[in-house]
């Protein structure tokens, strides 16, 4: 199967980075502070300028840490100089549900790259745009995956998200927290600029387009062969 759309590996693993780095469908990096938390990265200044260098010439984005609307410009700038391959994510709202416009319209117009994450409204799309300088390449990270989690069909916000970043020649809509591999057909369909892609479903690729009939006796010997190793009887 051919897709058009472009491929972010999603991770905090330097090793996992490296590999990826060698698959021809990885087109770019992402990572958060909760996968950096799960893979125990202490020096986030060191981690970032590793993974920056191994993902070369692909772009890697990492986040702000700071809940204050000041200290993220700060924060920002300062992880921005860190590789010039780097984007610098930055959240749709701070914990107190403060829009961050006045932040990511002062680092969109200092040059800075952002990927503006944690979207989940059509609504805080087009706030976004209205923010960013349009001469600067931009990402807009909307979660995808966490709207079908609240039992919305996610296909329509990012068909409506998509219509509002086309006018927008630098920003680039990415389908964020993808859960299974239809996501990936989903997102490319509609003709999603990027998606990220975790681990497991790196894994998942290999099986596109198998035969069901085939999957299904696969699936059968399985259950058969594990039902053998329980040594469970009845």
């Amino acid at each position: 199967m051919k897709f058009n759309i472009k491929m972010f590996a999603d991770g905090a693993n330097i090793e996992e980075i490296k590999t990826l780095r060698n698959n021809s469908l990885v087109s770019g990096f992402t990572t958060n502070p909760t996968l950096m938390a799960k893979s125990g990265i202490k020096n986030y200044e060191s981690f970032a300028k590793e993974a920056a260098e191994v993902c070369q010439p692909f772009s890697i984005s990492f986040e702000v840490f700071s809940d204050d609307l000041k200290e993220m410009v700060v924060q920002a700038k300062k992880i921005s100089k860190w590789a010039e391959n780097i984007y610098v994510k930055i959240p749709i709202t701070n914990t107190k549900r403060e829009f961050t416009g006045q932040v990511i319209s002062e680092l969109s117009n200092s040059g800075v790259k952002l990927n503006v994450t944690a979207i989940m409204t059509v609504e805080q799309v087009k706030l976004v745009c209205e923010k960013l300088n349009q001469n600067i390449e931009s990402i807009i990270s909307v979660f995808a995956g966490r709207i079908a989690d609240t039992g919305v069909d996610p296909v329509r916000i990012m068909t409506e998200s998509l219509m509002i970043t086309n006018s927008h020649e630098k920003v680039k809509l990415l389908w964020a927290s993808p859960r299974e591999i239809y996501n990936l057909i989903q997102a490319n369909k509609i003709g999603c600029d990027i998606i990220t892609m975790t681990p497991d479903l790196w894994e998942k690729m290999e099986i596109i387009g198998t035969n069901l009939e085939d999957y299904s006796l696969a699936t059968v010997k399985m259950f058969f062969e594990d039902g053998v190793k329980s040594s469970l009887s009845i």
